[in-house]
Order: structure tokens, then C-alpha cells, then sequence
């Protein structure tokens, strides 16, 4: 049983009380995030520093990736996207924090784009059904198959930070943030469970508890006004 929360933006203080949530209803759970700590919401360093320091696993998002590619590679795609997307509010957040925000980088930079594990498949934006054609037809069967386009396909509107199509079916519930929705969102065909229910435009921050494909409870929290105002 694991428990996942949605795109986070900035939104610490949001976070907090979710987290809180969580614990207290499963004590010891282990907890991860489908990306996009930063950007947006007001408390970019303080949403990175709150996830390491409780060990919460997390894919990174197309905005954490933009991030890190602004200092460390500041001429490629995701560097110069990175100016129409939000990121003044970071920048603020790690203005007194400089020192560690190198870190916080270099964290980001060394965690998986994504979880295989026994109770769901977590990403940021998902598999895209464009991989099927691709891929052998007992390919669920070993999901690692996946790897190569996984990476290969980083910078491009198909990868997994970035889609907007329609999800592969992996044979087992993928949980993805990425697309905003009022509210958590199943959708069957492709056994994909959107996640990201808008913390950093006033709505709430969601986060669902899994155990072998089944949701067992959804959590959430409505967004605080000081993480967005």
C-alpha cells in the first residue's frame, strides 16, 4: 500500500497539512509525489525541502526539469520554457536559500522519471498510447521496455513530462499529475488515475491511497491562500 500526491506547485503549506493527513490515517505508509514541486505557488524551496527531509519519493515534473535545466544547462529546451512557466516565484523562494538550492538540484536530478511498483505505475504526465504501436503485445508483462522511449523521448510533446494524449493501458493503475482536474479523475479505458486537482490556482491538493490497483481512500486539502497569494 503506498499513497500518492498530486502536483504540489509551490504550495507548502497545502502540503503540510495533507501530509499530516495521510500519516496519521497510515501510520509508517510510504509516500510519493507525481512531480512538479516547484513553480507557481509561493514556496518553491520550502515544498523541496519538506520532501526530503520526509523522504517522500518523487517523479519529477516538466516544471522541476525546467528548474534544473536553467542552471545546468541553460540553452536547452527545458531551460528556456522555463521563463513562460511560473518560475518567478521560485526564483524568490531560493533567493535567501542559494546554497541549498544547488542541492535540492542536484536531488531532483537523480530521481526516477518513474515507479514501477507492485501497487501502481507513477509518473508526471504518463505513457502515451503512442508507444503501443512501438511495443510487443505481452509487453505488461515486463514493464522495463518501456525504459528506453521513456528516455529517449524526454524533450518531446509525447514524453512523460509533457503529454496530453491519451494513456497507454499498462495493465496496472497508472498514476499521473500533469493535466489539471477539478477533481481526482479515473479514466478506465486506460486505467490512469489523473491526480492533479489545482492547489496552485485555488482549488486543493489531492492525494490518493493505493493498494494493488485499488484505491482505497482519496485525501485532500484545500489550497491555503498564503501559498498562492
Amino acid at each position: 500500500m503506498v499513497a500518492v500526491i498530486g502536483d504540489i506547485h509551490g504550495c507548502f503549506y497545502t502540503l503540510e497539512q495533507l501530509y499530516k493527513k495521510i500519516v496519521k490515517n497510515y501510520p509508517g505508509i510510504s509516500v510519493y509525489s507525481v512531480g512538479d514541486l516547484v513553480d507557481r505557488g509561493n514556496h518553491s524551496y520550502e515544498v523541496v525541502k519538506f520532501i526530503v527531509e520526509n523522504n517522500i519519493q518523487f517523479t519529477p515534473g516538466n516544471h522541476d526539469y525546467m528548474f534544473l535545466y536553467f542552471f545546468k544547462d541553460p540553452s536547452s529546451v527545458f531551460a528556456r520554457s522555463w521563463f513562460f512557466n511560473g518560475n518567478e516565484t521560485t526564483l524568490e523562494s531560493y533567493e535567501k536559500h542559494q546554497d541549498e538550492m544547488f542541492v535540492h538540484l542536484d536531488y531532483i536530478k537523480n530521481v526516477p522519471l518513474y515507479y514501477n511498483l507492485k501497487d501502481c505505475f507513477i509518473c508526471h504526465a504518463g505513457v502515451s498510447i503512442q508507444y503501443e504501436k512501438f511495443l510487443p503485445a505481452d509487453f505488461r508483462n515486463n514493464l522495463d521496455l518501456l525504459d528506453s522511449f521513456i528516455t529517449n523521448d524526454l524533450k518531446t510533446d509525447r514524453g512523460i513530462m509533457w503529454t496530453r494524449d491519451p494513456l497507454l493501458n499498462l495493465g496496472k493503475l497508472q498514476i499521473v499529475g500533469h493535466t489539471k482536474q477539478q477533481e481526482i479523475t479515473l479514466i478506465e479505458d486506460s486505467h490512469a488515475l489523473y491526480l492533479d486537482t489545482g492547489a496552485c490556482v485555488g482549488n486543493k491538493l489531492s492525494a490518493v491511497i493505493v493498494h494493488e490497483s485499488n484505491i482505497i481512500e482519496t485525501l485532500d486539502e484545500k489550497t491555503h491562500l498564503n501559498d498562492i497569494i
